[in-house]
């Protein structure tokens, strides 16, 4: 009997094994890790088993088909090599792999005030702010500050086109890389030679256009007003909104006289009784 009762549960499981077995595909992952922008080569993948129902689409079956692509994003290790994970085949290496289709890659000089103190790392999204003088007749400067870009990315921050490991270290460079649409490049390429750059990081969920009309000398002695500052990583509809400044009147040619005062409200009582004791209570 124990000898019927161990064949049949040898039988069970070596079904069970093959219906498993049946139920897994091989596919290709990184057994270390893989940088952006680096051509992938036969030690740094191997083959494992992997569900069926959960394989990633794109996956490869073999390390084959993988040596020799690029990779434009870092990959970690134990991690699935898919087709969205790699560059067109026939892609060299470098920031060239990481360039989307239809975009190109500029760089700009800039220094430790212009690079927001060195907190510009690749992938951050910049806005590209201007102040250049638009009177062409050399006469009275009144330079005017504008942003010109938004929602630009940062491809890379001197010759590093990878995040660093500490990301709130500060790294010193004196040129970024951002990338740009060809009617952008010509933009930037304007605004670097008649006038100063400013990059002005923002929020990576921040996709907002904003429309500003620029700032010259007037309107900036006009001064600002006061709002609450927004809590870190708050959204813009959580924020506080700016009030309007209030518009200022052209000064009159004569004194207005002056408007006669409005008359007091009487003010309201009202008698409360507290136990044994007694009070008036006024309201406006």
């Amino acid at each position: 009997m124990f000898g019927v009762l161990a064949a049949v549960s040898v039988s069970k499981y070596l079904s069970s094994a093959q219906a498993l077995t049946k139920n897994l595909n091989k596919i290709a992952v990184a057994k270390v890790a893989i940088p952006l922008g680096s051509k992938i080569v036969a030690e740094q993948i191997m083959v494992v088993q992997f569900p069926k129902e959960s394989t990633p689409d794109g996956a490869f079956d073999t390390p084959e088909k993988l040596v020799g692509r690029v990779a434009v994003v870092n990959i970690n290790p134990r991690e699935a090599i898919t087709e969205s994970r790699l560059a067109a085949e026939g892609t060299n290496a470098g920031l060239s792999a990481i360039i989307p289709e239809g975009y190109r890659a500029m760089t700009v000089k800039v220094d430790d005030a212009a690079g927001i103190s060195g907190f510009i790392t690749p992938g951050t999204m910049v806005d590209v702010v201007v102040t250049i003088d638009p009177r062409e007749d050399g006469g009275h400067k009144d330079p005017v500050s504008k942003i010109v870009l938004q929602n630009i990315k940062v491809l890379a921050n001197g010759q590093n086109i990878d995040k660093p490991e500490n990301e709130r270290e500060a790294n010193s460079v004196k040129a970024v890389t951002l990338q740009v649409t060809p009617e952008q490049a010509e933009k930037l390429a304007l605004a670097a030679t008649e006038g100063k750059l400013q990059l002005v990081m923002r929020s990576q969920i921040d996709q907002g256009d904003e429309q500003t009309p620029g700032v010259n000398k007037r309107n900036l002695l006009t001064g600002d007003t006061a709002m609450p500052a927004p809590s870190p990583g708050a959204l813009k509809s959580e924020q506080p909104t700016q009030p309007r400044p209030a518009r200022r009147s052209a000064p009159a040619s004569k004194p207005a006289a002056a408007a006669p005062a409005a008359p007091q409200p009487t003010p309201r009582a009202v008698e409360m009784i507290e136990g044994a004791k007694k009070r008036n209570v006024e309201f406006p």
